[in-house]
């Protein structure tokens, strides 16, 4: 299992946030980390344009969004996007992609969420003749009806990972993307009914076992501070829980919450969870790093010591 890190979703001024975010990134290359995964929060920073920044800044770490809205940006926006920041890049980036949850898509931003799994489809017939290149983009599906002359030929393969917490979307990323972003995804959800359903329809399409990063929060602390740890989870991370998507995702597993998915404790614990995690068919884990402590400095303090660790155990667990 690679181990990468999650980078972007903390909170800061803004005149400060990219430099902040860059010098993330070349620390986890610099520790030796597989990946950085950049969320895009729906009031936060474009993650694309941040991925393009950090590429640029980087020379080896894989750089991943996990994961863009399909509904918020036209295939061929994206996909002009895409070239660019992959260029930046040179070759590392990964785009993960997915159809978000209603209270984004509608309520935020008064687009369509019918039928989701539909519209990811014809988003990825545009997607696979671009990135198939060169040549026109010809597609004529139930979305999308596009002649476009987009040519996108001299730069590596851009591997695609979808959200997919259903299994509809789960057999699409299968059959038709390199794998799957998860969050809110406990072992028992992702040994019992999401690598089954994933790798099954991978093997069915012919297409290589695909790789299945899941998202999950790490703090490493004192066995008397787990609960102080598990309290500032569910007080950060349990937003997400109330989406109906996430929901029957917990229902799969035996996590209640974002606590409980929570890698946390001393180093023999934290180790034995995200063991745990690859055990499930985990191939490739996207760490967000939960630091506890009484201001500032203990908070920096913590995140370090989590990071430090971790960075022990890269790139590979």
């Amino acid at each position: 299992m690679r181990i990468g890190l999650m980078i972007g979703p903390e909170r800061r001024r803004y005149a400060t946030k990219t430099a902040g975010m860059i010098e993330a990134a070349q620390e986890a290359e610099d520790g030796g980390f597989a990946s950085v995964w950049i969320p895009q929060i729906p009031d936060e920073f474009d993650a694309m344009t941040a991925a393009a920044l950090i590429g640029s800044a980087t020379s080896s770490v894989e750089v991943g969004t996990a994961v863009v809205v399909a509904q918020t940006r036209h295939p061929i926006a994206l996909c002009q996007q895409l070239l660019s920041v992959q260029l930046a890049c040179e070759g590392r980036f990964t785009l993960g992609l997915g159809p978000s949850h209603h209270w984004i898509v509608e309520d935020m931003l008064g687009l369509s969420y019918d039928r989701p799994a539909a519209q990811v489809r014809s988003y990825l017939d545009v997607l696979d003749q671009a990135l198939a290149g060169p040549g026109p983009i010809l597609v004529d599906n139930e979305y999308f009806h596009i002649d476009n002359p987009l040519d996108i030929t001299d730069q590596a393969d851009t591997p695609v990972l979808l959200a997919a917490l259903g299994p509809v979307m789960l057999r699409l990323a299968g059959a038709r993307t390199n794998g799957t972003v998860l969050w809110l995804a406990d072992e028992r959800a992702i040994g019992e009914f999401i690598a089954p359903r994933i790798n099954d329809a991978a093997a069915e399409a012919g297409r290589p076992p695909p790789r299945i990063v899941a998202g999950v929060p790490v703090c490493l602390c004192a066995p008397g501070e787990v609960d102080a740890a598990k309290g500032r989870a569910e007080r950060l991370l349990a937003e997400a829980e109330v989406s109906p998507n996430y929901q029957r995702l917990l229902d799969r597993g035996d996590a209640q919450g974002v606590s409980d998915i929570m890698a946390v404790g001393d180093e023999s614990a934290v180790l034995a969870r995200l063991r745990s995690f690859a055990d499930a068919g985990v191939t490739d884990i996207s760490v967000r790093v939960l630091p506890i402590g009484d201001g500032r400095d203990e908070l920096v303090a913590s995140s370090q010591r989590t990071r430090e660790f971790l960075a022990s155990l890269t790139p590979d667990l």
